[in-house]
């Protein structure tokens, strides 16, 4: 139980470190945790040219079990696609440009972020 509730902190933090990356950049944070029954999406933030983005984190403490990014699989990708509609419909934003990224971080103290745009 130690373990899921540290995996749920560790998450929690990469989460927080994209989503300051992304402030940085100019990105507005307009909603984390964004959960509907049939799944969450991580963060969503507003773009600097005002698209929305939906933005899948994974985090890890190192590679040794493979690239974080190597969890989003063809099942988690359409399941984004359709959270990401979800949350347009229900915010009245249907038809507002968006776009669907994901973050990898990695690491715990020093930690990198492979930021990719457009991944579903």
């Amino acid at each position: 139980m130690l373990n899921k509730r540290n995996n749920r902190e560790f998450g929690a933090l990469g989460e927080a470190r994209v989503a300051r990356y992304l402030e940085n950049l100019g990105y507005v944070l307009i909603e984390k945790n964004w959960r509907i029954t049939d799944g969450e999406i991580d963060l969503i933030l507003r773009a600097p040219d005002g698209r929305i983005i939906f933005t899948e984190v994974k985090a890890r403490s190192s590679e040794a079990f493979g690239h974080p990014l190597e969890a989003i699989t063809s099942v988690k990708a359409q399941r984004m696609r359709k959270l990401a509609l979800a949350w347009l419909i229900l915010h009245n934003q249907w038809s507002h440009p968006f776009r669907i990224d994901a973050a990898a971080v990695i690491g715990d103290e020093k930690f990198t972020i492979d930021y990719r745009e457009a991944v579903a």
